[in-house]
């Protein structure tokens, strides 16, 4: 018989951090997320030529911007920056699911006296598990968010020219000094910490309504999900997460990455300053630049990843004797 057959559904869907073979996650890992990352990079792109757009440009939602992309530069200015991304995602990814699986562990042990539900239990777990590693691997990050998304406006809508990656850093460390490779920092941590906290928490506790939805719930002992039924569910918590996480998160993403992209020889504008042009030039609706391909990329990004991912786990899991 299936040695799975012994497991609880939730142990079955779910594998912890010390089940698993490091070395072959990281190795495999890299690979996952080279590939997902070459997927959905032109979105990003996208994205941010909206967020950073003037108030006379025309190009203001995501098909012109493709369009415009498309008919400048061809494909390869979908992936501008890509370069600089790659290089650090790597480490950053190792960072984040390190922190992120040993913060879930200790997080259900030390909720386990509360007797909370499953769908809160996982929701907060979850949720301190993403915010931490958002937070651990923003130092990696930030300085590649800063350089690569001023590589992805170059020439857009008034901003400087650059002759890749290295002209970029050594242009900003030259005009604010290694402080300027960690620009919008705080602002990264405002967002990128809830972003990931909304995210996980959401997927977490998406996940166990979705199963229970589905009659599973955790007692059963003979029968386990297929391959095909875990793949769908987590796709869906991948969804539902996408959807809240970015309605939740836009707003700070904008502000951030006009603060980012700002040319570094004019006077530096405050976060305050960036939200008042933006509201002065579309209303509220401002704040929400960018909004669909988010949407789309934190959906799909977190789908794809999270399934992929899943799936790795269960790759890499130890053979126990």
């Amino acid at each position: 018989m299936d040695s799975r057959a012994n497991m609880t559904s939730f142990d079955q869907k779910e594998i912890n951090w010390d089940k698993l073979d490091k070395t072959k996650l990281f190795v495999v890992g890299a690979g996952l997320f080279t590939g997902v990352t070459v997927a959905l990079y032109p979105v990003s792109v996208i994205k941010t030529r909206i967020q950073v757009a003037s108030k006379d440009n025309p190009q203001k939602n995501a098909l012109a911007v493709f369009r415009n992309i498309v008919k400048v530069d061809g494909i390869p200015g979908l992936y501008r920056g890509f370069g600089t991304v790659i290089t650090g995602a790597v480490p950053a990814r190792i960072i984040f699911l390190t922190s992120l699986e040993t913060t879930k562990v200790a997080a259900i042990k030390m909720l386990e006296p509360f007797k909370l539900s499953e769908p809160v239990q996982a929701a907060v777990a979850n949720g301190l598990g993403g915010m931490v590693a958002s937070i651990s691997a923003q130092a990696v990050f930030v300085p590649i968010d800063v350089v690569s998304q001023k590589l992805m406006v170059q020439g857009y809508s008034g901003h400087a020219n650059y002759n890749g990656g290295l002209d970029v850093a050594q242009k900003i460390i030259k005009a604010d000094g290694f402080r300027g490779l960690y620009r919008g920092f705080g602002l990264s941590v405002m967002t990128y910490s809830p972003s990931s906290a909304v995210w996980w928490a959401s997927y977490g506790s998406s996940q166990r309504v979705i199963w229970r939805l589905l009659g599973h719930n955790g007692q059963y002992e003979q029968t386990t999900p297929s391959q095909w039924q875990l793949a769908c569910v987590q796709a869906a918590g991948g969804i539902f997460a996408g959807a809240v996480a970015s309605c939740v998160t836009t707003p700070l993403d904008t502000i951030k990455t006009r603060l980012q992209v700002m040319d570094n020889t004019k006077e530096r504008q405050k976060a305050r300053q960036v939200v008042k042009n933006l509201i002065a030039e579309d209303g509220w609706k401002g704040l929400y630049r960018g909004l669909g391909p988010r949407f789309f990329s934190m959906s799909a990004w977190g789908t794809t990843m999270i399934v992929s991912y899943e799936y790795l786990k269960r790759l890499c899991a130890k053979v126990e004797d």
